[in-house]
Parts: C-alpha cells; sequence; structure tokens
C-alpha cells in the first residue's frame, strides 16, 4: 500500500470541518515517522530579557515601559506580580545554557534589553555593565555550541523614549537605529542571525490602540497605525544599516518576527479569508516581503474611506510615496513567523470595537471550533493545519521567501509531566514537516517558546510556557526538566517527530 503525505490532511487535521475522519494505520504512522527534517533544518528555543532576566534595576540598567507598567499598575497582571526578579537568568543564564545544552538545541533566541544597553534609551547613556552581559552570554552559547540569535526589541522600551512619544514618535527610527547600530558593533562579530522586532502587530495595538499593555496607552484606530508605520521604517532603516556598514565585515543576516493566526471560513469565503490575513499579518509584511510593497490594499480602502466619513481631512492609515514603498520593500533576508493558533473568521454582524480602531476598521468577528484542545491561556487552541496553511499562505503571497519559526508553544500550570505539551509540539511539527515536503515551504527552523517558565506579560506567572520548570519563588530557581524537554532532545537527535 502507498500513502501520500498530502492524503494524511484530513486524517491528520484538527477537526477545522468536523470529527477525525479515521484513527492513523500503521502505514501511515511509518510514513511519518520516515520522513526526517532536512540535514541542515535549525532547532531552537525562545526567549525575551523583560521575561527572563530580573536585575531589573542593576548595573545601570533604566526602565523599561514594562517596568513602568507593572510597577505603577500591579492590578493589569493577574496575579498582582512582575519581572524583577522572576528566572533571574541575567545572574543564572548559565543555567539556562545548561538547559539549552541538554535539550540539544543548535541556536538560542534570546533579546537584548534596550534599556540596559541604554538606561537613558540614547547613546549619551551607553552602559558598560549591559554590553559585558550580553558579551559574556553570547560568548558562552557560543562555547556550548549554541548559535545566537538575537532579537533587538521585545516589547521593553527604554521608559525616557516613551516620555517623548515612544513608537508614535517618527524620531523613534533614529532612536533605534542607534541602537542597532552600537549591538552590531559590539556583538556582530559573533552575532549572524538578527531580528529587528518581535510581534510589532501585538505590541502596537495593544499598547497603543487597546492601551491593555505597556505603554498603555489608548488611541485606538490612530495610535496602533503611526505604531506600526515607525517600527516598518525603523525595521528598514536598520536592515541598510548593517548592509552599508556591517555586511561586509561581519555576512550577517537581518530579519523580522511577526505573529499571526490563520484564519477559516465556514462558508469558504476565500475573500474573507484574504481579509483577515491581510489584516493581521499582511499589515506588516505587504511593505516588507510584497513584491508592490506598502499597506495592504484592502486596508488603504478601508481606513480612508472611513477616515473620510469621520471628517478627517487625511486617512488615519499614514501614507506612503513610491519612494518609501521601495525603500521598504525587501528589507528582510528571512521571514519570522511566531504561530500559536487560528480562529474562524465571518463578517462582523454589527460594527466591532471602538470606532475607529484596528478592530472597527477589519470589521471582523472570529470564533472558534469547540474540538479544538485549550491550553491555560484562554487564547490559545491547538490548530496544527492552521500552521501549514499559513505556510502555505505565505509562500503564495510573498514568493516562498525564508521562514524562521520562532515561537510556538503551549501554556498549562507547569507540571512536569506535561503531555499536552507534547502533543501540541508534536502535531506542530508534523504539519511543519508536511509544508516542507509537501509544499515546498522554504522553512529553514523552529524554535519552542519557552526553554524555561517565565514572567508571561499580563499573565504574570500564572500560565508557564517551558520546557523546564522554574519555581520563581525558590531561592536557587531551579531549571527542572519536564517531559517535553526530553521529547524535544529526541526531535533534534533523530530529525524525526516521534509517537510521544
Amino acid at each position: 500500500m502507498q500513502v501520500s503525505i498530502s492524503s494524511l490532511l484530513l486524517i491528520m487535521s484538527c477537526g477545522l470541518f468536523g470529527p477525525f475522519v479515521e484513527p492513523l494505520t500503521i502505514v501511515e504512522k511509518e510514513l511519518i515517522e520516515s520522513n526526517r527534517f532536512p540535514d541542515d533544518f535549525l532547532f531552537g528555543a525562545a526567549t525575551a530579557a523583560f521575561q527572563i532576566e530580573g536585575a531589573w534595576k542593576e548595573d545601570g540598567k533604566g526602565p523599561s515601559i514594562w517596568d513602568q507598567a507593572v510597577h505603577e499598575h500591579p492590578e493589569i497582571v493577574d496575579d498582582r506580580s512582575n519581572a524583577d526578579v522572576g528566572p533571574n537568568s541575567y545572574h543564572l543564564f548559565e543555567k539556562d545554557i545548561i538547559a539549552l545544552k541538554d535539550t540539544g538545541v543548535n541556536f538560542y533566541r534570546f533579546s537584548i534589553s534596550w534599556s540596559r544597553i541604554f538606561p537613558d534609551g540614547d547613546v549619551s547613556s551607553l552602559n558598560a555593565n549591559g554590553i559585558k552581559y550580553y558579551n559574556i552570554l553570547i560568548d558562552k552559547l557560543i562555547e556550548n555550541g549554541i548559535e545566537p540569535m538575537v532579537t533587538m526589541y521585545h516589547y521593553d522600551l527604554p521608559q525616557n523614549l516613551q516620555y517623548l512619544g515612544g513608537l508614535t514618535n517618527p524620531k523613534i527610527i533614529d532612536y533605534f537605529k542607534e541602537y542597532a547600530n552600537i549591538l552590531f558593533l559590539h556583538f556582530g562579530d559573533r552575532v549572524k542571525r538578527w531580528i529587528t522586532f518581535n510581534e510589532p502587530f501585538d505590541f502596537c495595538t495593544e499598547g497603543y490602540g487597546d492601551g491593555i499593555a505597556a505603554p498603555l496607552v489608548r488611541t485606538p484606530g490612530v495610535g496602533e497605525y503611526y505604531c506600526i508605520d515607525n517600527v516598518i521604517k525603523s525595521h528598514a532603516a536598520t536592515y541598510y544599516l548593517y548592509q552599508k556598514d556591517y555586511k561586509g565585515r561581519f555576512d550577517g543576516t537581518i530579519g523580522i518576527t511577526l505573529s499571526s493566526r490563520f484564519f477559516y471560513s465556514l462558508t469558504n469565503d476565500t475573500d474573507l479569508v484574504d481579509r483577515a490575513m491581510q489584516y493581521q499579518l499582511g499589515w506588516i509584511t505587504h511593505p516588507i516581503f510584497s513584491s508592490s510593497g506598502g499597506y495592504p490594499p484592502v486596508m488603504i480602502e478601508d481606513i480612508a474611506s472611513n477616515s473620510v466619513r469621520e471628517g478627517r481631512p487625511w486617512s488615519r492609515l499614514p501614507y506612503m510615496t513610491h519612494a518609501q514603498k521601495n525603500y521598504i520593500r525587501g528589507t528582510a533576508d528571512f521571514f519570522g513567523l511566531n504561530y500559536y493558533t487560528s480562529r474562524f473568521v465571518k463578517a462582523a454582524g454589527k460594527p466591532q470595537g471602538h470606532n475607529p480602531s484596528w478592530e472597527h476598521d477589519s470589521n471582523m468577528e472570529y470564533d472558534v471550533d469547540p474540538k479544538w484542545k485549550r491550553a491555560k491561556s484562554k487564547w490559545l487552541y491547538s490548530v496544527p493545519q492552521g500552521l501549514r496553511d499559513l505556510l502555505r499562505w505565505i509562500r503564495d503571497e510573498y514568493n516562498n521567501p525564508e521562514v524562521i519559526i520562532t515561537e510556538n508553544g503551549w501554556s498549562d500550570n507547569g507540571e512536569v509531566e506535561d503531555v499536552d505539551r507534547i502533543e501540541y509540539l508534536r502535531d506542530h511539527l508534523r504539519q511543519i514537516l508536511l509544508a516542507i515536503k509537501e509544499d515546498s515551504c522554504n522553512v529553514q527552523g523552529y524554535a519552542v517558546w519557552s526553554i524555561i517558565d517565565n514572567f508571561e506579560w499580563l499573565r504574570g506567572y500564572t500560565e508557564k510556557f517551558g520546557l523546564f520548570r522554574v519555581d520563581v519563588d525558590s531561592s536557587d530557581k531551579e531549571r527542572v526538566p519536564k517531559r517535553s524537554a526530553n521529547f524535544y532532545r529526541r526531535v533534534i537527535e533523530t530529525g524525526e517527530v516521534p509517537q510521544q
């Protein structure tokens, strides 16, 4: 009996449009198990500085917008906790490296705290202790055979820059470029993969639109659009800086990490699915990765029309000139993708969100399949098929760019016997294999979120994503391997996805 991998889609699906067709046969299981990841495929794990480092005001570090938010408004965090100490990776990073090495990862994606390098936000406050810390971390990773993959910005803007308007101030482009230059100068000889920003959609809509996350600025329908516009331009400026001054010396690559769900329509409305994709992922990817550049046409038209009805003399979505479109287009060597879950989408029956707002402009409603398994996080449902469909959408929309999946993970209560996490990782890794083998998607790497339990932003320590358990209330904060750490190690060692 001969079975193609593509014929397994319905069998292996998450029940998007109905229950499982039938259990896997022995032949089908053998087919999946016999398919190995390419030999040069990279496996890694990810963290973010604010979530793991602690030492929030030690050795010259300045406050970030998240320090400010959780200290002044502890009520925004579910357990009223903060990241002042947390896993304490600033002092205990060697424990993280041991965990990474024990898991066998090829690379470690971590972020650098802008306010640990520039406590006041700019080069006039350059902090030698911050440079020293990351130099030691990078050197130790390389000594242990682990490639450093560095994210420059993972939510934690220096608070002093927020006083100037933060990411809605166009001057942030110059501040970010100045910050990036120092990172390239001090770490570029060893760091060959750079990510400028992590998840602009999330930190712009939540931080400057809805105002529910740091910096808690509520300017819906305006602030999020200015924020994204400045982030995209900051990214492009940094890309050209590297090409001009550092590419010839260090020969590294520059990418950006974007978060996205995939969207499904119960009525198979492909136009609606595309609209949903453009309003979330396309908002940032269309300017950088598309052949035409600029914002997605659907957003340009909708927001301009809405702005006219609101009596505004210009669109709330910033205008990009032809020169700006050409400047930004193509400014990424790879596409960083954070995928966790998917949704059903339908046209909204009534206006959504505040008027104006991104929700109101996009005018869609979202739902889940009741058969999808839910994690501890209320928003996180396991939809592995969505990852494959998202990769195919990126392939078709942007001429199959190099993709590195920079986050993918499952939340629970922190149990060591984390069988649900193993199931989630196994199912998603299988879909990546199918995307590579059957769909020719250019996926080059995968990082699990996260190597250790950490501070999960507004959820505090109530949700755990780590392969290693960390009791943040203990004095030693030992990294205790969960069952999923052993599972992931077997994936990396064999290049295959085991059954459990």
